[in-house]
């Protein structure tokens, strides 16, 4: 059996140090313990100073402030991502897979990628921008955005990207704080079955952010005044050289700016340099996900979502990638299994929700489709449930590992999950990854071992974010991760995430919830997840919001609101088998007050339900602000505020 790429690693490390680092325990220990010493191994294994076109001399400082926030990374190093990228494009082979709905299918080989990516740069440079200049997109996940991406990093100028499944509105409130130069759009997608013209959506968007140039994907779609097309905007490439120029820039400046959701404000520009991106990407596709240059990477995604900046890494490694605009659900729930089949993919990524529509669908991928490549499948966006890791294994692939990640916009990674070689326990994430300290807390402050409590992050990463946009003087930065009920002097400053986890003795995760959607019923928390296990493996259940209010006189509401399968009924023997389930499953104390059926469940953009927002409409507070434009069905709002009212205390 061959030998992982941690495998690899963990082996020369022992070697450089001088101590057995082999068990991934130990691994761990020494990368949270010896940052500098870490992060060095993981540069020099993946021998970023040839890209670079600087090693790293024996004084260049790797840490040189450890503060939090505020952590100082390799000061005298200039890199710029692009470069990793390309240093793969010695091959003929398919860098690039993009597929629609409808079954088109184009390519985009390696070889062929410095050329697009140096013509684009060329008409981006031409139209004014440089470094620090922002580029916006509206696109859905098409190849062309990988390369709009790829051509704005390379000049040292900032990318931002949104989902067309925003309406331009709501694209403005997030990239029109950025004041960008150019604006990508696609004049529109097939989705759900249905063609989306986006075409007067996109200069809608360009008018509202007051853009320069607009370029526009879709080669039938006709340019109107302003507009670029894409193929005008390439046709630079005749005479552009094999290997584009790019902007070698400090380590820290920034790669793209990514949003938080929004629900209860202005969404929050989360700033991400090149150098702790590209390390801490490298890091978690080459090690934790063992992806090289004979990996087939596939994370259903949209440009909203952080995992779209997380699959390109996989060019990072030479890996090729896919991407698919389109329904996951379209014709039916089997749509991505016969991606992962046809395009031999090697990891496959993928949500809960997507999993349970799979189980729920009755289908069987493993028997219905040939997945003998499949050698990872990943997931994140939501807890995934004991149930599901069963369900993959008995009808995707026996012994199939399952990376069940945790992380976020934040640090656009993970911080616990997969890793190769880790056997997998069902429900749990098996290791905190590595570089990532991350402990389990008490109140007081206290780590804790087989209890649940408050994740946190103890030292810093290097993907941290740089800063927020606007921020000048970092207040609502460190208001977001580092004020909490421990701001004490005796207490260090810690990054706060918002989770309810355990850390077990062997050193895996159970996470539970948001912690600042804690049910908290007689003294006694839970997370929401915990429920949300329970009942969703309930058959007729398509989905479940469980929220815990808080009411006049010390009253205390818990009520469950659940979507149904087609053709299913709440009945009340379905009610007493949903209660009966969290009963014996989980705690008699948190059995639902009452189980409503919902005509849909409100989530942000990337998927996520709106618990905190919504749990704070219900107990009728007046100082409750949700952006329309960050919900996926605003109008869901007004219904669960009138059950709010109707509620009798």
């Amino acid at each position: 059996m061959s030998r992982s790429r941690m495998d690899v690693f963990a082996s020369e490390l022992s070697a450089r140090v001088g101590r057995d680092l082999t068990d991934y325990a130990d691994l761990w220990e020494y990368s949270v313990t010896d940052l500098p010493g870490f992060w060095r191994a993981v540069w020099d294994f993946f021998e970023v100073g040839s890209v670079t076109g600087r090693p790293l001399d024996e004084g260049d400082e790797v840490l040189a402030n450890a503060s939090m926030p505020g952590a100082e990374w390799f000061p005298d190093v200039h890199l710029n991502y692009v470069d990793a990228v390309l240093a793969h494009a010695d091959r003929d082979t398919v860098a690039i897979v993009g597929l629609t709905e409808d079954g088109e299918r184009t390519e985009i080989t390696w070889d062929s990628l410095p050329r697009l990516v140096g013509a684009l740069a060329r008409t981006l440079a031409d139209a004014g921008v440089g470094e620090g200049d922002v580029v916006a997109a509206y696109l859905p996940d098409v190849p062309e955005a990988v390369i709009a991406f790829l051509a704005t990093a390379s000049l040292g100028a900032v990318w931002s990207g949104c989902g067309q499944d925003y309406a331009p509105e709501g694209a403005a409130g997030r990239l029109a704080q950025l004041r960008p130069k150019i604006l990508f759009s696609s004049a529109g997608y097939r989705f759900n079955g249905k063609d989306v013209d986006k075409r007067a959506d996109s200069a809608e968007l360009a008018r509202l952010l007051g853009v320069g140039t607009h370029i526009v994907v879709g080669e039938t779609s006709d340019a109107t005044d302003g507009t670029t097309t894409w193929t005008e905007a390439l046709a630079a490439s005749i005479d552009s050289p094999d290997h584009p120029a790019t902007v070698r820039v400090r380590f820290d400046h920034p790669l793209w700016v990514l949003f938080s959701s929004g629900t209860t404000g202005k969404p929050k520009g989360i700033v991400h340099g090149h150098g702790g991106v590209l390390l801490e990407h490298l890091k978690e596709t080459g090690l934790h996900a063992d992806l090289g240059r004979d990996s087939v990477f596939f994370w259903h995604t949209a440009l909203s979502w952080m995992m779209w900046n997380f699959q390109i890494a996989g060019l990072l490694v030479g890996s090729r990638i896919v991407c698919y605009s389109g329904s996951p659900l379209n014709p039916d729930a089997d749509r991505l299994w016969q991606i992962v089949a046809d395009e031999k993919v090697t990891y496959f990524g993928t949500s809960p929700g997507q999993l349970q529509a799979s189980r729920k669908a009755g289908i069987v991928p493993g028997r219905d489709h040939d997945l003998s490549a499949l050698s990872t499948l990943g997931s994140t966006g939501s807890t995934l449930a004991a149930d599901l890791f069963t369900w993959v294994d008995d009808n995707v692939a026996p012994g199939l590992p399952v990376s069940s990640i945790s992380g976020g916009t934040d640090i656009v990674s993970a911080f616990a999950g997969g890793s190769a070689g880790v056997p997998v326990v069902a429900g749990e994430l098996s290791v905190r990854h590595l570089g990532v300290a991350l402990e389990s807390w008490s109140p007081q402050a206290e780590p804790l071992i087989g209890e649940v409590g408050e994740m946190v992050i103890t030292k810093p990463m290097p993907s941290m974010p740089v800063s927020f946009w606007d921020d000048p003087d970092g207040e609502r930065y460190r208001k977001a991760y580092f004020a909490h009920e421990w701001d004490r002097a005796d207490v260090p400053t810690v990054w706060r995430h918002g989770d309810w986890v355990t850390l077990t003795d062997r050193g895996s995760l159970v996470i539970h919830g948001r912690s600042d959607a804690t049910l908290n019923r007689n003294g006694i928390r839970m997370g929401s997840a915990d429920i949300y296990e329970v009942v969703e493996a309930v058959d007729e259940v398509a989905e479940g919001f469980v929220l815990g209010v808080d009411g006049p006189d010390g009253k205390y509401w818990m009520p469950l609101f659940v979507t149904l399968v087609d053709g299913a009924e709440l009945t009340d023997e379905l009610t007493a088998r949903i209660a009966s389930q969290v009963k014996t499953r989980l705690s008699a104390r948190h059995v639902p007050d009452e189980v409503i059926v919902a005509p849909g469940i409100p989530h942000t953009r990337t998927g996520k339900k709106l618990e905190v927002p919504v749990t704070a409409v219900l107990a009728g507070r007046s100082d409750v602000n949700i952006d329309p434009k960050s919900v996926d069905d605003y109008g869901l709002v007004d219904w669960y505020a009138e059950q709010g009212r109707a509620h009798e205390w």
